[in-house]
């Protein structure tokens, strides 16, 4: 038996270093080294967005015109988790005025669908998919928006290389195709209407596999009319009056009138100094600032004595993440309806009397997580000193089944994470917008833009900004190693939203986190697992002041790419 043991992990160790990989430069982990350019940076999830991103770059457009085409090629390529059914946020650096400015382009509740409604239905949560989760889809309005303040091209050029794929195909990435195979007969079987003739017939009644040519000549159709007369055809014309009347069919409430009246916001970006960097984060509806109270209560300790991946460094991680996340299921949710005290909870007096809490055990916590699905994010640089961080999602990856007919998209389903609950302040309520997670970050240093990013996925993202952050700034990590450095997500007890349970959580590891420090986490009695797919996916962009050059990284864990020229 002892000779077989041997043998088995003989036969492993020696597998590994024969598909291992050894660099002769950067950390061990790294699965490449940074890009590098001058004139322009495109970082996408999806090497053909990325491509179209930097086509714009070189004819003349700037960061925000390439990161609207790439935003619309990803929609086509990736409708495992992007697409105009779903809502946009940004942050965008101007070269002009040297400022940040952040928009909210999420979109809101039905008006005539009541919080009774779903109490005499006797509902504790609002149901994942199907048309009660739909609110309005911002994305649309989000890109006109951007392209109003900051863009210089034509949309009808913007748009027109999501259009030339949509209408010729593009073979489907191995992650996006894997996400297709599980999400298309899933919807299926729960009867959904449009899924066949929008996923399937258009491609010769054939659900594409990687490497397989898929077209989508429904949001080609949708597309030049959203090129050609703006985003009025989208939200007042043929295709608002088709989405509100299918829904509405399906048993729904999302009307003409609530797609006539929505609008974006532009937002004021919030931000903490952590050890002289400023990090930046869009305020609520949004999780944003989740990470800057992690990294307010992580600054007071003192990270050059205890190292990367330690069972040190994911306790008090983990111990931070949870007080931020209380606050979060407390206080989150859209503005106009609730005074978030974002400066108290963003004070370092605060921290401090968070901080006085952490000991060196494992705490119960009473904040359950309340939410998951994929995400696109994607950053763009460009000559002139513009930099944008976008990221778009339509929740639960595709969204909610609700696919109206012939458009070529399916709609979120983010109206999900309202609370039913009532006093609460996500509580569900008419023309509200509901709590969100997808967040896009940015990082400057003396008033100049540093890095540009973002980490896709859920719950994970304020955990995965706070990790970047520490792997930049305290441990030293270049941008490709930052990303690329091995992860862990810390989940609560799974709830329904706005229902909470005490309890210690768990914390879920990559398997490039050492057994040492597994064994160090339970001596603190804290839960250790694993998990598949849960780690998020990151695009930065770093500009050096002093050489003039952007960085470019995306990792692995996704399909993408960073290119400059």
């Amino acid at each position: 038996m002892k000779i077989f043991i041997l043998n088995l992990l003989l036969s492993i160790l020696s597998t590994s270093f024969l598909f291992g990989q050894d660099r002769v430069t950067g950390a061990s982990f790294a699965t490449r080294s940074e890009v590098l350019a001058q004139k322009g940076m495109v970082a996408t999830s999806h090497p053909l967005a990325t491509q179209i991103g930097l086509d714009i770059l070189k004819n003349g457009g700037n960061a925000i015109d390439a990161a609207i085409a790439a935003n619309a090629a990803l929609g086509l390529m990736e409708p495992t988790g992007s697409g105009i059914g779903g809502d946009l946020f940004a942050i965008v650096w101007d070269a002009k005025t040297k400022k940040l400015y952040g928009l909210n382009a999420s979109g809101r509740s039905p008006k005539e669908l009541t919080l009774e409604y779903f109490e005499n239905k006797g509902m504790e949560k609002i149901p994942s998919y199907g048309p009660l989760p739909v609110s309005v889809p911002g994305t649309v309005d989000g890109w006109f928006e951007l392209h109003q303040k900051f863009g210089s091209m034509r949309m009808e050029d913007i748009l027109a290389p999501a259009i030339s794929y949509a209408e010729t195909g593009f073979p489907l990435t191995e992650l996006i195709a894997w996400y297709m195979q599980k999400s298309i007969p899933y919807f299926m079987k729960l009867g959904y209407p449009n899924i066949e003739d929008t996923y399937i017939k258009q491609n010769m009644n054939h659900l594409v596999g990687e490497g397989e040519i898929y077209k989508n000549l429904y949001l080609a159709t949708t597309y030049k009319k959203i090129a050609k007369e703006g985003r009025d055809a989208f939200y007042k014309g043929e295709i608002a009056k088709t989405i509100a009347n299918f829904i509405q069919g399906q048993g729904g409430f999302l009307s003409e009138r609530d797609l006539a009246a929505h609008h974006s916001e532009w937002v004021t970006p919030v931000s903490i100094n952590y050890r002289g960097y400023d990090v930046w984060e869009l305020p609520p509806n949004g999780q944003g600032i989740a990470a800057l109270q992690m990294l307010q209560i992580l600054e007071g300790y003192d990270f050059s004595k205890i190292n990367f991946g330690s069972a040190a460094h994911l306790h008090l991680f983990t111990e931070a993440k949870k007080l931020a996340f209380e606050d979060r299921a407390k206080y989150y949710a859209d503005m106009d309806f609730t005074n978030v005290p974002i400066k108290k909870l963003l004070s370092d007096s605060y921290a401090e009397e968070r901080r006085k809490l952490i000991s060196n055990r494992a705490s119960t916590y009473e904040a359950g997580e309340i939410s998951a699905g994929e995400t696109v994010y994607l950053t763009v640089a460009d000559k002139y000193g513009n930099m944008i961080s976008l990221i778009q999602s339509n929740y639960r990856g595709m969204g909610s089944g609700m696919v109206p007919p012939k458009l070529g998209f399916m709609l979120q389903d983010r109206g999900e994470l309202f609370s039913l609950k009532r006093g609460q302040a996500n509580t569900y309520q008419p023309d509200k917008r509901p709590f969100h997670t997808i967040i896009p970050a940015f990082i400057t240093k003396d008033a100049e833009p540093f890095v540009s990013f973002g980490v896709m996925g859920g719950d994970f993202q304020p955990q995965g900004h706070t990790q970047i952050v520490m792997n930049l700034i305290d441990f030293g990590m270049n941008l490709q190693e930052a990303g690329d450095a091995p992860r862990w997500d810390h989940i609560g007890t799974s709830t329904p939203t706005g229902i909470t349970q005490k309890g210690t959580g768990e914390i879920r590891l990559e398997s490039g986190i050492s057994y040492k420090t597994v064994r160090g986490l339970m001596d603190k009695k804290h839960k250790v697992s694993f998990g598949r797919g849960i780690y998020g996916g990151y695009q930065a962009i770093l500009w050096d002041k002093e050489n003039k050059v952007y960085h470019g990284a995306s990792e692995s864990r996704k399909d993408g790419q960073a290119a400059g020229y």
